[in-house]
């Protein structure tokens, strides 16, 4: 085969070059690339069902909902009753005591406090569910991100191997040119250079598709076998519009959602801290044998707490500076989603401009700059460098068009799933950071 012949298969035919430069010491070890089995592939859907059950974070939030429903439980608990036994002047005249006998007391809870604490903490349990979703988001938007990272990785591998080839035809046909008389030493030397520089990206590029896997199987939170990804970098849907985008995520986001229920746990919780100060009753009674007189007697007390200096009244106000500091909250988090989505979309937005302009005007005119570059050199109008650098603009525009598909999709995913990533950071606790909540038992 002919040096023709081969560049006019590099469209259409794929390329492994192995390179047998490179030091097996500075390769990275494992699985080749690309192997597995014959129908093995891995799909998003499949990546994303694996994580929504080995995740540990997805876990974490979950187990985040049961320990406040637990709390729930606690606080709404009713004090058990407590049993004494008593024994008063025990030896006096050498008997066993004046009185001896057991007491049974209860303290009854006033002001419905038991029942507002629960309230409280069955809150606090959907501030905790509107969290474990938004880890779900964050979980499976990182998973799609590193999913379309693998697979734009695939595919620029395979365009690096292109221009591999590329520069393996530019040495040997400067090297025919040297021996002609047509080329110099300095032109052999920069064809020999530019040959290394394109291993150098071959081998960048298989480094990309291995750290990007790893790091989709640490998302994914279980070791996946190395296998082809399935899928297209193309966008499904069409160009996101920013004020309706705007809208849903100001009012459906977890981030506001949780924010909100946290402001209705705060204002339980100032309910319960105003009635904290009303006593509760305890009451006692038993029996018992008076051995002075020889006679059974009864004994029975009620006793309550007079609240005359302490009121709950620093407590009271600390729970009114958490509903405010929440409110405060709730309107950093607007901005804050604000803020995020506009730095988002503008990412989106000039990666769509480019993905559009690449499709309709940027590739199709290299494509046919090659192509007229090809017909030129059959018909002896055109030396063969010259065609070799039309395709390898070519490639390198594809691979541009390649990362802004990925930019795209990237910036496609966190606008639709809430701005949310971060799949393996802990999953947050209700109370955000900031909030005293700083009552001693749960109440």
């Amino acid at each position: 085969m002919d040096t023709r012949q081969k560049i006019e298969q590099l469209l259409t035919e794929p390329h492994d070059v192995g390179l047998d430069t490179a030091a097996p010491t500075a390769r990275w070890n494992g699985l080749p690339l690309g192997q597995g089995d014959a129908n093995g592939v891995h799909t998003l859907n499949g990546m994303l069902e694996l994580a929504a059950r080995s995740n540990p974070t997805i876990l974490q939030a979950q187990y985040q909902i049961t320990g406040q429903l637990a709390k729930a439980q606690q606080a709404g608990l009713y004090p058990n009753p407590m049993i004494a036994y008593i024994a008063e002047n025990v030896g006096v005249e050498g008997t066993a005591g004046e009185w001896q006998g057991g007491e049974l007391q209860q303290r009854f809870v006033t002001a419905g406090k038991l029942k507002i604490s629960r309230n409280k903490y069955l809150q606090r349990a959907k501030v905790a569910e509107h969290l474990a979703v938004a880890q779900q988001f964050r979980v499976c938007n990182d998973v799609r991100i590193h999913y379309f990272k693998t697979l734009a990785a695939q595919q620029i591998l395979d365009l690096q191997n292109e221009l591999l080839k590329t520069a393996e035809d530019n040495l040997a046909t400067t090297r025919e040119m040297f021996n002609a008389g047509q080329a110099n030493q300095v032109d052999l030397h920069r064809a020999n250079s530019e040959l290394r520089r394109q291993q150098l990206s071959v081998l960048q590029a298989e480094n990309r598709i291995r750290r990007e896997f790893l790091q989709l199987s640490s998302l994914v939170g279980m070791e996946l076998a190395f296998l082809p990804l399935s899928g297209d970098l193309a966008a499904t849907s069409d160009l996101i519009d920013y004020d309706t985008v705007a809208q849903r995520v100001l009012s459906q986001s977890p981030e506001i959602l949780a924010a909100h229920s946290k402001l209705r746990e705060d204002q339980i919780t100032i309910n319960r801290e105003s009635v904290e100060w009303v006593p509760d009753v305890i009451v006692g009674g038993g029996v018992g044998r008076n051995f002075e007189s020889e006679d059974t007697t009864g004994a029975f007390s009620v006793r309550m707490e007079l609240p005359i200096f302490d009121r709950n009244q620093g407590t009271y106000r600390q729970a009114q500076a958490d509903y405010i500091r929440q409110q405060k909250e709730i309107r950093r988090v607007e901005m804050d989603l604000k803020m995020r989505l506009a730095m988002q979309y503008e990412t989106y937005l000039s990666a769509a401009q480019h993905v559009l302009t690449y499709e309709e005007m940027v590739l199709p005119d290299l494509k046919q700059a090659y192509a007229t570059s090809l017909e030129s050199y059959k018909e002896d109008r055109l030396a063969w460098p010259h065609v070799l650098h039309s395709y390898r603009d070519y490639t390198l525009r594809r691979i541009e068009y390649t990362e802004q598909l990925l930019s795209r999709r990237t910036s496609e995913v966190l606008i639709n799933g809430f701005l949310l990533h971060g799949g393996l950071n802990p999953a947050p606790g209700p109370t955000p950071p900031g909030h005293l909540d700083a009552t001693p038992n749960p109440r």
